[in-house]
């Protein structure tokens, strides 16, 4: 090395070979042993720094090279020191330089000016690289790319459309950075429609063969709920990445399908491919959702295998799935052991003590996470009024409602209207849920009403309830169980003719009930049950043990509380056979 730093080209040539082999602080050593450097070798040296995100040693190179020789600053080098700061952190350095390239007259070279752009954008400051698009007079399809990446990465995909269309009316055309970047924007908001117009597009310009092309399109269809395409897409790759592995899993999860994602997890794993944070942020959500103790502790190990650590969102979801498989002693270890919690974090153990029925912790909890100086978010304050609902404290529940709009800014929604009228449901307090229910300003459909409906068949309340329940029918509620209650709360009261309008509106507009699902976790497989269906291996085995239950319990003396609701229930049912009406009689009653 020492002989070759005597020739500038040469000890260009290797730094720049160092540089791209990852090598940096070998290339450093070069570098800083040249007695020459020319503008490539600092542009080479800055752009290495850029390519493993050492954006602070990149900035002080630049800075190096204007205090030692300032005349060889040009757009080569701006654009690598622009490209190593394009990060979060790396704001305040980029304003910095975008200042010298205006004073310097290096924004007239469109790299420039694409990489301030792009600079902005990842810093989340949208309106600054509009800016600089807007005084653009040298745009390309780069220019364009980044403007609309920008906006897809900050979630405004409504602006990273226009945008695009926009590029294209200018007579632009797109490359695949730029369908990749429309493709993300879909994803975000599950605009099927645009990503399938998209896919076409790429298709015509012959962009689909691409691994990064087919990635983006994979991802998309799965979080627009496009499984089967999405799977599709996925089967064609004969060498799978774990981009894609992951987009599949997230996308399975997603839609809800998780025993499936548990399964492509596993073949995964067979295979040998190592995940990352968000592969197994999406796994233990899977766990969580399946209440999967067993399968979620397994990968619990390979999270201390693999040495994720505990950051935010992987110790967030692990201590969620403990919290959801009702192990909160796991859960609370995991959380106290994060290095650092996020309101992700705080929410998520919040939820767990307020889900499991410990609403004193949970609320506990909230004031520690106050003292910590964490703000709350909007998720924070439903969970805490779910636990004050489930702990009957009605005062304090207001004294938190009124806290979040006096104290932290945050305006009410739906979803915090839902847990003050289950508050006072909960309470006995119906004819406050609904005097509250009618003086709310937004819309909010037949969700409150459905609720207070719920709390009037436990206690029994049949004047609110059927005013609830007609409120729901004037809204046409799609929700089977709606109709099923306000028509057992007539029949109670022996009003038939409502019962029978009631159970012709639900006809008539083609409502039916879903069928019901359950599953179980035995020797570490889930089982999965679908009332009405027989696809169980052992379902033969399982009526037989269900009739003997069945009739066990009637010879003890047990009957069904309402002898009409097990009617409404099987009416609902529609085809279902004799037998699987006895089993479904069975199963709930036991």
């Amino acid at each position: 090395v020492p002989s070759a730093t005597s020739n500038v080209f040469v000890s260009t040539a290797l730094l720049s070979m160092y540089c791209k082999l990852d090598l940096v602080p070998d290339a450093r050593r070069v570098f800083d042993e040249m007695p020459l450097r020319n503008e490539f070798s600092w542009a080479a040296m800055v752009a290495g720094y850029a390519s493993t995100k050492c954006s602070e040693e990149a900035f002080e190179i630049f800075q190096l090279m204007l205090a030692e020789c300032p005349s060889q600053k040009n757009e080569f080098v701006a654009t690598a020191v622009l490209s190593a700061v394009s990060v979060p952190s790396g704001l305040p350095m980029g304003v910095q330089l975008h200042g010298l390239a205006v004073k310097d007259g290096l924004v007239v070279f469109v790299s420039v000016e694409n990489s301030l752009v792009t600079m902005y954008a990842k810093a989340g400051c949208m309106d600054a690289a509009l800016h600089v698009f807007a005084s653009s007079k040298e745009r390309n399809s780069i220019t364009w790319s980044a403007m609309i990446t920008g906006y897809a990465q900050n979630g405004n995909a409504e602006s990273a459309f226009r945008m695009f269309l926009q590029m294209l009316a200018a007579g632009f055309s797109p490359t695949e950075f730029t369908l990749v970047g429309v493709l993300n924007a879909c994803s975000d908001v599950g605009a099927l429609m645009e990503g399938k117009q998209t896919h076409g597009l790429m298709v015509k310009l012959g962009f689909e063969v691409q691994v990064y092309v087919k990635s983006a399109l994979v991802d998309m269809y799965a979080k627009c709920g496009c499984i089967t395409d999405a799977k599709e897409g996925f089967d064609q790759f004969h060498e799978l990445d774990i981009v894609l592995w992951t987009a599949m899993v997230a996308g399975h999860v997603q839609n809800g399908e998780y025993e499936e994602a548990l399964r492509l997890y596993a073949r995964m794993d067979k295979e040998g491919i190592i995940p990352t944070n968000l592969t197994i942020t999406s796994v233990l959500k899977a766990c969580a959702g399946l209440a999967a103790l067993e399968p979620g502790k397994q990968l619990h190990t390979q999270i201390l295998k693999f040495g994720f650590g505990l950051g935010s969102s992987v110790g967030s979801a692990l201590s969620t799935m403990y919290s959801k498989c009702g192990n909160l002693d796991d859960g609370t270890v995991v959380f106290r052991r994060m290095p650092h919690k996020d309101v992700i974090a705080w929410n998520s153990i919040i939820s767990g003590f307020s889900q499991n029925g410990r609403g004193n912790e949970a609320l506990d909890l909230f004031e520690e996470m106050k003292l910590e100086g964490t703000a709350p978010d909007h998720i924070t304050f439903i969970n805490v009024l779910c636990a004050c609902s489930h702990m009957g404290l009605v005062d304090r529940g207001w004294i938190y409602f009124r806290s979040m709009t006096k104290d932290y800014g945050l305006t009410p929604r739906l979803d915090h209207y839902a847990c003050m009228v289950d508050i006072l449901s909960r309470a006995g307090m119906l004819n406050e849920a609904k005097d509250f229910i009618e003086s709310i300003s937004i819309d909010h459909g037949t969700c409150l009403w459905r609720i207070l409906l719920g709390a009037c068949r436990s206690i029994r309340d049949f004047d609110v309830g059927a005013y609830a329940g007609e409120q729901l029918m004037e809204l046409g509620t799609g929700d089977s169980s709606a109709y099923i209650l306000l028509s057992n709360i007539y029949a109670a009261q022996r009003k038939w003719t409502d019962v029978e309008r009631v159970r012709h509106l639900m006809r008539s507009r083609g409502v039916s009930k879903d069928p019901g699902c359950s599953w179980v976790e035995l020797n570490s497989k889930i089982h999965v049950f679908v009332v009405g269906e027989q696809q169980h291996p052992e379902a033969e085995n399982i009526n037989t043990e269900l009739r003997r239950l069945a009739k066990h319990m009637k010879d003890e003396g047990y009957r069904p509380t309402s002898k009409f609701s097990w009617e409404e229930e099987l009416d609902t049912l529609g085809e279902s056979h004799e037998e699987d009406q006895f089993e479904l009689i069975s199963a709930v009653s036991s």
